[in-house]
């Protein structure tokens, strides 16, 4: 059974971690966008702020105003400086006793416009999907990110601890749902 916070009509795939879950909390909604072409996935990495140091996709926090589709547009042109028809692929919830969920929707890119430049926060890079740097990533990436990449619509909840600067996984749950519905404009 999935975890507080996601559909019940989930199959796992993946889970991790021991305890309970930690109890529900306001949430705040983010984005996160990753541009797959010619078995090569575009990563950002992240020169300040959450996740520092780390490859990740591209995106952040929905404003008040926006849909979750038009703030990933947003991130994406904004910290890559392209465009893409976006599809929604997946959500996360990312928990920490004591702050808000984070409830982030995940997108997929299988083409774009634009030229791919660096930005004050985000250093794109092109990986070969078969040598993505998960080291240097969120820990739970490598157990989602293969859903992503062979277009299996996910949900997936991952609690951490936080000490000092360092989130510390302590439980995760993946799960698959039905196929990925195109958002894009």
């Amino acid at each position: 059974m999935p975890p507080p916070g996601l559909p019940n009509n989930l199959k796992e795939v993946h889970s991790s971690g021991s305890g309970d879950w930690f109890p529900e909390a306001e949430i705040r909604y983010y984005t996160n966008v990753f541009v797959v072409q010619d078995g090569k996935l575009l990563l950002g990495y992240k020169k300040r702020g959450l996740g520092i140091h780390r490859y990740n996709g591209f995106g952040g926090k929905v404003e008040a105003e926006e849909s979750t589709l038009d703030a990933a547009l947003r991130e994406l042109k904004e910290e890559a400086g392209i465009t893409a028809p976006l599809v929604h692929a997946g959500t996360l919830l990312f928990v920490v006793p004591g702050e808000k969920w984070a409830h982030i929707d995940i997108f997929r890119a299988d083409k774009y416009t634009g030229t791919i430049t660096e930005s004050d926060e985000m250093r794109p890079e092109w990986f070969p999907t078969t040598d993505i740097p998960f080291d240097n990533m969120w820990e739970s990436d490598r157990y989602w990110l293969p859903l992503l990449l062979s277009k299996q619509h996910f949900s997936a909840r991952a609690d951490f601890n936080r000490e000092g600067e360092k989130h510390i996984p302590m439980k995760w749950w993946i799960g698959t749902a039905s196929k990925a519905v195109s958002q894009s404009n």
